[in-house]
């Protein structure tokens, strides 16, 4: 079950090995919009790093925890009005019960959010 629950829903999804590739679509009506901010909808960084978490848990097949945020750099606003469709790319790498996970959010050729960090199985 999503955290984000009625959030956004998965157009695609295709994991070949370490790689994944989604198309996500925002729900632009969800009520988390109503606070961030009223008539100026901006996707919150917390969402989106929940999108990267719930791809890779879809990926490993099980439930994950951030145990480190090595690097995320938010490069782009993403308004779900304008933009409600986003890609979303993983690459991950598993060792003793840990997934190094690499991601790139983007919208058109714009890329809004770039993320590694490390999930530990739970």
């Amino acid at each position: 079950m999503s955290l984000l629950q009625n959030f956004y829903s998965i157009a695609s999804y295709h994991a070949n090995g370490p790689k994944i590739s989604a198309s996500i679509s925002i729900n632009k009506a969800h009520p988390v919009f109503q606070g961030h901010f009223p008539n100026h909808p901006v996707t919150p960084g917390v969402c989106m790093m929940q999108i990267i978490k719930e791809l890779a848990e879809k990926w490993a097949h099980c439930t994950l925890m951030l145990k480190k945020a090595k690097n995320v750099k938010f490069m782009a606003i993403i308004n779900p009005e304008n933009h409600p469709n986003i890609q979303v790319e993983l690459d991950v790498e598993e060792e003793a019960g840990l997934l190094s996970v690499r991601s790139t959010t983007s919208f058109d050729e714009t890329v809004a959010l770039k993320f590694s960090g490390v999930f530990q199985k739970v």
